[in-house]
């Protein structure tokens, strides 16, 4: 089904600034209604309701401004947004030294301390304006976490936990292999009756001092 219009005025001589002009397409009356409503249509008949352009403006050119802005943006262009992020800034300032005028010419506590407030948070919202601005223009750089060691790395590939019970170290292993003999790690016996040379030394034979 090809969708040519969508209107919303009884006089088809004159068009209704507040219709969407759609192009001819192979969409359905669905599909287009969805890319309006998805692509900032609704945004464009909030911005000309909040306008104040009336019947001079119409939707469908807000659309096309507002879907070259976001392009704009898409591709790095930030100047619009720059240029609406300080218009909005020098707006707020002028609010707040507004309000905070005001309340220095009200006589009661209750005027002034109700102006003020809003004169201050107009300031802080001029101060938060200022340090977004600032973050568009200047950027912070993103920095991705490496695994960056300084030094020499020992990788261990291989090695299993599951055998830590074996006491037997890798110099005793080593041992083995040049000799040929299995260590014996078997407590210590008393010496033997067999070889008496080689008991303890006598008390006769020790020293007086130790």
């Amino acid at each position: 089904m090809a969708t040519k219009k969508i209107t919303k005025t009884a006089n088809p001589g004159k068009p209704d600034p507040n219709a969407f002009k759609v192009e001819e397409s192979k969409d359905t009356m669905s599909q287009t209604l969805a890319k309006l409503v998805t692509g900032g249509a609704l945004s464009a008949t909030t911005l000309k309701q909040f306008s104040g352009g009336g019947e001079n403006l119409d939707v469908s050119d807000l659309v096309a401004q507002m879907k070259k802005a976001g392009d704009e943006v898409v591709t790095g262009d930030m100047r619009r947004v720059e240029r609406m992020l300080s218009n909005q800034m020098l707006t707020l300032d002028l609010l707040f030294n507004t309000l905070a005028q005001k309340s220095g010419r009200q006589d009661t506590f209750k005027g002034i301390e109700v102006l003020l407030r809003l004169a201050l948070k107009a300031q802080a919202q001029a101060r938060a304006t200022a340090e977004t601005l600032s973050i568009v223009k200047n950027p912070m750089p993103y920095i991705r976490q490496a695994n960056i060691a300084h030094g020499p790395q020992q990788v261990n590939n291989g090695a299993s936990i599951a055998g830590a019970g074996n006491s037997q170290s890798e110099p005793d292993k080593l041992l083995e292999q040049q000799h040929g003999n299995v260590l014996d790690t078997r407590a210590q016996t008393a010496a033997s009756r067999i070889d008496p040379a080689m008991e303890t030394v006598g008390a006769q034979h020790r020293p007086e001092k130790p």
